[in-house]
């Protein structure tokens, strides 16, 4: 004998139960932390209310999707500077790899120095030492060619001190940022002093960001038809200089609109954090990363010639800039795998 069911509760229940779980589903996606590597410090609630104020539409400083651009230095920002530039250490790797094709180096500062490993000479060279190196091993190549080298040296390099590659240096908070306001809505790009064909080959796989959306430093390059090929060649001249006043130059020239999020951890950064957040509506957003944590990572700021952060930091107590602790305010440094 067949057993009873009241079939109109029945349905009641299931669409009950059906409606409930339509309203969890939502409501445990919006609790999801999309920040899970910050600290519950000021940091992070500021960076939640500005992305909240600007993607909601009822809000007065709502912004429109297209004009919603964030703009992120490279070096110190995103991952690791210290004990040095990334962009140092691989024109000093390339210097080692050439000299034999350059005997008249060990007589010639600053390559001298690289072959010597006299790091206080070299760094008594300066800026000038450091773009006679990149001349030196960046140029006299098609872009092509450079672009082989690049990739090749940042997937077998090591940090010397994490004894790790250099690309699983990168700030896992920062990660998370890039994604969280991408998700959001917002473009992402990377404007940053370092060489641009010297992070384009790797930026997308691990920032998400693509070649298109990287800004930086370069040489001249000019076409060439070698062996019936059309090719770019790199000379031993420089370009631009993404850094400093070279930055918002870069953004307006490459872009073609003022950011209204900036994020940089030295003064290389302060003008573009000027030209993004002082220019009055819509609402804008400027961050400073401050390296605080010596045992996690370094702890440095006034007082380094990598990434020295001095005047900016000044100027982030009177523009309102947020300043981010590393070590308060990251539960993690370094990317997971």
């Amino acid at each position: 004998m067949l057993a009873k069911y009241d079939f109109p509760e029945l349905t009641r229940r299931v669409i009950l139960a059906a409606a409930a779980a339509l309203l969890v589903a939502p409501l445990a996606l919006a609790q999801t932390d999309p920040l899970p590597s910050w600290n519950d410090t000021a940091p992070k609630a500021a960076i939640v209310a500005f992305v909240e104020k600007v993607t909601k539409e009822s809000s007065p400083e709502f912004v429109p999707a297209p004009e919603r651009i964030a703009v992120f230095d490279n070096d110190g920002t995103l991952w690791a500077e210290h004990p040095m530039y990334v962009q140092l250490a691989f024109a000093l790797d390339r210097v080692k790899a050439l000299a034999p094709e350059h005997p008249e180096w060990k007589d010639t500062q600053p390559f001298k120095a690289v072959l010597e490993g006299d790091m206080k000479t070299l760094a008594a060279a300066g800026q000038k030492g450091l773009l006679e190196l990149i001349m030196g091993t960046h140029a006299g190549m098609t872009t092509d060619e450079f672009h082989k080298i690049a990739s090749e040296w940042i997937a077998t390099a090591r940090d010397p001190r994490f004894k790790k590659p250099y690309t699983e240096l990168v700030y896992q908070p920062m990660v998370e940022l890039l994604a969280y306001l991408r998700a959001n809505g917002f473009k992402t790009y990377i404007v940053s002093g370092g060489g641009i064909e010297l992070m384009r080959p790797w930026t997308e796989k691990i920032y998400g960001i693509p070649p298109e959306q990287v800004i930086g430093s370069s040489i001249k390059t000019e076409f060439r038809m070698q062996d019936d090929t059309p090719t770019l060649y790199r000379l031993p001249e420089v370009n631009f200089i993404d850094d400093k006043a070279g930055k918002p130059v870069a953004i307006n020239q490459y872009i073609g609109r003022r950011p209204i999020a900036a994020f940089g951890n030295s003064d290389g950064d302060l003008e573009m954090l000027q030209w993004t957040t002082m220019a009055g509506a819509p609402a804008r957003f400027g961050m400073l990363i401050h390296h605080t944590d010596a045992e996690r990572e370094y702890a440095y700021d006034r007082d380094t010639e990598f990434g020295r952060l001095d005047k900016a930091l000044d100027a982030a107590a009177i523009t309102g800039w947020i300043v981010v602790d590393m070590k308060a305010d990251w539960k993690q440094i370094f990317r997971e795998k």
